[in-house]
């Protein structure tokens, strides 16, 4: 099977842009309107940045009562 010279052109050509593919997305970078006066490096964080929305119950929390205690320590018994 012989090469042609456009082919040598385009493979490397084609392996150089799927190596480009995969790198790494730039970080965001955040500015702030505060002063560093450690002399270090000011590292700013999005708190928000990997929360997750959660729908929380609103059901009323009640204490069990002795009777619910002492029918589920049975069954635990029963189950041992």
């Amino acid at each position: 099977m012989k090469i042609t010279s456009f082919a040598r052109t385009l493979l490397p050509l084609g392996a150089a842009l799927a190596l480009v593919a995969c790198g790494e997305a730039e970080e965001t970078t955040y500015d702030t309107d505060t002063e560093d006066l450690s002399g270090g490096e000011l590292q700013v964080a999005d708190p928000g940045a990997e929360d997750v929305p959660v729908d929380l119950p609103e059901t009323e929390m009640t204490n069990a009562s002795q009777e619910e205690i002492e029918a589920a320590a049975a069954e635990d018994e029963a189950a041992e």
